[in-house]
């Protein structure tokens, strides 16, 4: 199937041309993909690069942050 798309944004035209340049894809195979991810109809989703599924979730832990202290403390013997 063949279309032909009008009036893309400067915006929308720079963030193709650079997904497609870094990617090293043709900008038709960066539009479709883009196109099918917007649309629902993508055979992979993609993939999250954000923590947002985690962001929230710390419990407070005493052990933990017995043990994260240690890191903090210097040595003076090794920093002569």
């Amino acid at each position: 199937m063949q279309y032909t798309l009008r009036n893309i944004s400067p915006k929308l035209n720079r963030a193709l041309r650079a997904k497609a340049r870094s990617e090293r894809k043709s900008l038709n195979k960066v539009a479709v993909e883009a196109l099918e991810v917007a649309m629902g109809v993508a055979s992979e989703s993609p993939k999250k690069r954000d923590l947002s599924d985690i962001a929230g979730t710390w419990v407070d832990d005493p052990e933990t942050e017995a043990v994260l202290r240690e890191f903090d403390r210097i040595d003076p013997e090794k920093w002569r």
